[in-house]
């Protein structure tokens, strides 16, 4: 899989065909756990990234609900229950935005060092 969360939120399988992620709080988890590629994210964390608002009464049973529907979407092992949360299946260079970043740093080291203050 392949996620771009440059822009509006995206899933892509290994061919490139988009995976739909429907609604704004399901696209909301997946920016949440993207920007943490196979890292654990808390709970806490991931409700407070998706309910930016005001989080339900009910916020950790939402969240799980949440999950459940992201792992139909993406497919049951695309996001694991780890100790202390939940972490996407995937590493830096499977996030757009990584991807982005490794790019303009290589970019940077690739200019001679005088031209950059011109």
């Amino acid at each position: 899989m392949r996620y771009k969360i440059l822009g509006v939120t995206q899933a892509e399988d290994e061919r490139g065909v988009v995976v739909p992620v429907p609604g704004p709080r399901l696209r909301a988890l997946l920016t949440a756990l993207a920007l943490r590629p196979g890292r654990v994210a808390t709970p806490d964390t991931l409700i407070a990234e998706v309910w930016t608002d005001a989080a339900p009464h009910d916020a950790p049973a939402a969240l799980q609900a949440l999950v459940g529907r992201l792992r139909r979407a993406l497919g049951k092992d695309a996001v694991t229950s780890a100790p202390g949360g939940y972490r996407l299946t995937a590493t830096e260079h499977d996030v757009d935005l990584y991807v982005f970043e490794d790019l303009v740093h290589r970019a940077r080291a690739a200019v001679p060092r005088w031209t950059r203050s011109s």
